[in-house]
């Protein structure tokens, strides 16, 4: 058990040692900006408002934000962070961060392009995962229909059917290059058919290693439970059931619908319920990891010590395949570049695109960073910190 005391989420010089005074100086006004919880709300109000009107703000997001928590709006130039990151023993899982698509020709488009990401991955061997949006690759109103439903309508076949030859495609290549796919969660509305999807193909391709793995959001009430259902349902398969968990990305939009066409939110009332329900569900699949494999994705730092411990309880190497750690690129450095430094696997979340087709997501961040004030400050203070020991630490 002493390893786990000698982790320490506090050193700064391990955090930041990949960034520039520049850059760290960058990241310190625009955490500061994202602090001020009014100022970041006029920010974001006025932002939307520049980009209904048409103005050019390409420029001005690119310079603040977009470099915080974007790497790149293609794929050479985000290989460039990729290649710096992978020299700290951390790999890099490329988002090509497109939001949701409406139309055929678009669904293609994204398709494409998450080959084209597995193909770039694999030969410049920063990562064995890639990821997908499922509403990238088919329309968020067919998942909607068949959740509710639970059956395909004869006249939903064909485009059911091509959205399920797009997952089977990608599947196939990843195993064909013997990488790895973590298949996101979206809203819980058109969740059940992605869940049934997903589970549908981890009892094809979870055999010879664990290939699948589905999104586990621990902000619903309901995901443990879920959980043990389908560990249960998979139980004497052989398969190895791949889960990615994370506490969720959707919350005020959770709760807006359920208030709006009254019924009740499937979301954990609270931030202590919250994390209750991630760490359960940790304990819940460390007590099995016979039949899990688990990426880990959270900037909570208790709930990546409680990791490393179950870890160090259930005498899984810190390198073993089985667990993995991920933050999203731009955030929480400091629980990355720790856990990478003794031997942990890491991997960077790391978004790019179009400056224009990120935004949602980096509203998201803006959002995430207002609201989550100890995120945040926490963030704040660190850089802050390590400011001032690059300032004592010159001759």
């Amino acid at each position: 058990m002493s390893k786990f005391f000698f982790l320490n989420f506090k050193d700064t010089k391990i955090a930041f040692s990949y960034k520039s005074n520049q850059e760290i100086k960058k990241s310190f006004y625009l955490f500061r900006l994202l602090s001020m919880g009014s100022l970041s709300k006029i920010g974001r109000k006025l932002l939307r408002l520049m980009i209904y009107l048409n103005l050019p703000v390409n420029y001005f997001i690119k310079k603040t934000i977009y470099q915080q928590f974007c790497a790149g709006t293609d794929f050479a130039e985000t290989k460039k962070t990729a290649i710096k990151l992978n020299k700290y023993n951390l790999s890099s899982v490329l988002d090509y961060s497109t939001e949701a698509h409406n139309n055929e020709e678009e669904f293609e488009q994204s398709f494409e392009q998450c080959l084209k990401v597995m193909e770039e991955s694999k030969t410049l061997d920063i990562s064995d995962f890639i990821v997908f949006k499922p509403t990238s690759m088919g329309s968020i109103k067919l998942f909607e229909k068949i959740s509710i439903n639970g059956y395909v309508s004869s006249e939903d076949t064909n485009e059911w059917n091509k959205i399920k030859e797009r997952f089977k495609l990608i599947f196939d290549a990843a195993r064909v290059k013997q990488m790895k796919v973590l298949v996101d969660a979206e809203e819980s509305w058109i969740q059940k058919a992605i869940d049934d999807l997903v589970f549908e193909n981890m009892l094809i391709y979870n055999r010879d290693y664990t290939l699948i793995y589905n999104t586990i959001q621990a902000y619903r009430n309901d995901r443990l439970d879920y959980l043990k259902q389908i560990h249960q349902k998979f139980n004497g398969s052989n398969v190895k059931i791949g889960v990615k968990l994370v506490r969720g990305a959707y919350m005020q939009k959770e709760n807006k619908r359920a208030k709006e066409l009254n019924y009740k939110s499937p979301i954990c009332k609270n931030k202590f319920l919250t994390d209750e329900s991630f760490n359960n569900s940790l304990k819940y699949i460390f007590k099995n990891i016979n039949d899990f494999c688990l990426f880990i994705g959270t900037h909570n730092e208790k709930s990546n010590l409680l990791a490393v411990k179950l870890m160090q309880i259930e005498k899984i190497e810190n390198s073993s395949d089985k667990v993995w750690f991920s933050q999203l690129y731009g955030m929480s450095d400091n629980i990355s570049f720790s856990l990478a430094k003794k031997g942990y696997n890491v991997a960077k979340l790391i978004p790019f695109g179009p400056v224009k087709e990120v935004i949602p997501y980096l509203m998201r961040r803006i959002e995430e960073n207002t609201s989550i004030s100890e995120q945040t400050n926490r963030e704040l203070s660190l850089i802050r910190k390590e400011i001032e020991r690059r300032k004592k630490s010159k001759p």
